[in-house]
């Protein structure tokens, strides 16, 4: 057969349109996600879908209509953040979340510093300054894995700190069960090579997220209070690509930068990003004290008119943290926990209240989570509590 004619990816692209990717699926009830045009359509089929479909309109929102980051074969990689649908990490966290709305909050994402250690001097970091070089050992690091796992997380991201900079990073990834959760991992790209980014690839990493304060070089190396950070990144992100790695920008969103996300947006294109990640600004580690330093209402508004400029362009998906938290609330305490380097377990990064330790046997994080659980602050907040006067004045956050 002469193929010349056809046009590369076609037929793929038509046979790709009919599948059905199921978020959840029995006998009775599913749910499942269309793609045409490179965006989502969700839809429910089943006996008792027109009684079951109203119980989660909300979730199914989460996913309808939006910008996938790519079909590959049998999955659906719909974001960076997200386990390939289907898979059987991607149903721990559909059943999490189920627990969620039947008020049984599950954490669905573990960010794990496993080291203090940074070649970088962040302004923003979430770590405070301790300067005791503190980082979690290997069986440490692993008993927070597995923990993590036992209590229903399906992401498991390795931060810092530099995570690069830690000597079995490789290992830690492999001993992630990739049947239960994907691996991924925050890095400022120092330090990254073609050959370590193929080495992480190989030893099971899922995604990788490369910090971006700015679209310009000085701008951002000014951020980061170190230079040559800017190149590390963008040089990192070209070895990431190539190693077969998915790719998100990480951008922390502030009234400095607002002015630039066009640009970000027009790095992350020319850069070939899977994703483009906005969270807002928050309030502690070395920015503690700076909390009028957050986004104005008109600020909002900007990003609204991006996000909708955008959201039908050919790009990088965006990741929209200040939307998500604005329909869906915070997932501090809700659907994400938090080890430190010195193995404190706390309900986010960014909330320096530890409610157990892992090095505390088996069952600490189990014990931190019921805590947390039993604090109410954590079940229904709307917005970022490290910008709530009212939390940081009643937990001490002063």
């Amino acid at each position: 057969m002469n193929n010349k004619n056809l046009k590369p990816g076609h037929d793929m692209e038509k046979a790709d349109e009919n599948k059905k990717y199921y978020i959840y699926k029995n006998p009775f009830f599913s749910v499942f996600i269309s793609i045409k045009n490179k965006r989502s359509a969700v839809k429910t089929e089943g006996v008792l879908a027109p009684v079951l479909k109203k119980f989660v309109e909300r979730e199914m929102d989460f996913f309808n209509d939006k910008k996938i980051v790519k079909q590959c074969g049998k999955h659906l990689i719909f974001s960076t953040w997200l386990p390939p649908i289907p898979s059987t990490a991607f149903n721990r966290l559909v059943k999490s979340r189920m627990a969620g709305l039947l008020g049984q909050n599950k954490p669905e994402q573990m960010t794990i510093s496993i080291t203090e250690d940074c070649p970088n001097k962040c302004l923003h970091c979430a770590l405070p300054n301790k300067n005791n070089n503190s980082k979690l050992n290997l069986d440490e690091a692993k008993s927070a894995i597995d923990q993590a796992i036992s209590i229903g997380v399906s992401n498991i991201i390795f931060d810092g700190g530099e995570p690069l900079v830690y000597e079995n990073l490789e290992e830690l990834i492999n001993y992630v069960d990739k049947r239960k959760a994907i691996a991924g991992m925050f890095t400022s790209g120092v330090g990254l090579t073609y050959e370590k980014a193929k080495s992480l690839k190989e030893a099971g990493l899922y995604s990788i997220t490369f910090s971006f304060d700015s679209a310009f070089e000085e701008n951002h190396d000014k951020m980061r209070g170190r230079k040559g950070t800017y190149r590390n990144a963008v040089e990192g992100v070209g070895y990431a690509k190539n190693a077969g790695l998915l790719v998100n920008m990480y951008n922390v969103l502030g009234p400095h930068n607002i002015g630039e996300i066009y640009d970000l947006y027009s790095l992350a294109k020319e850069l070939g990003a899977d994703e483009l990640s906005f969270y807002e600004i928050v309030p502690t580690g070395r920015w503690f004290e700076k909390t009028d330093f957050i986004l104005s209402k008109e600020d909002h508004k900007k990003f609204k008119e991006f996000l909708r400029e955008k959201e039908y362009e050919d790009g990088p998906r965006i990741f929209a943290g200040p939307e998500i938290i604005e329909n869906f609330g915070c997932m501090a305490g809700k659907q994400w926990i938090h080890v430190t380097p010195e193995g404190d377990i706390l309900p986010c990064s960014c909330i320096p209240i530890p409610y157990g330790n892992i090095k505390n046997g088996k069952n600490s994080m189990k014990s931190a989570w019921k805590k947390i659980e039993n604090e109410k602050e954590y079940c229904n907040q709307k917005k970022c509590l490290m910008r709530d006067k009212e939390f940081r004045e009643k937990k001490g956050l002063v």
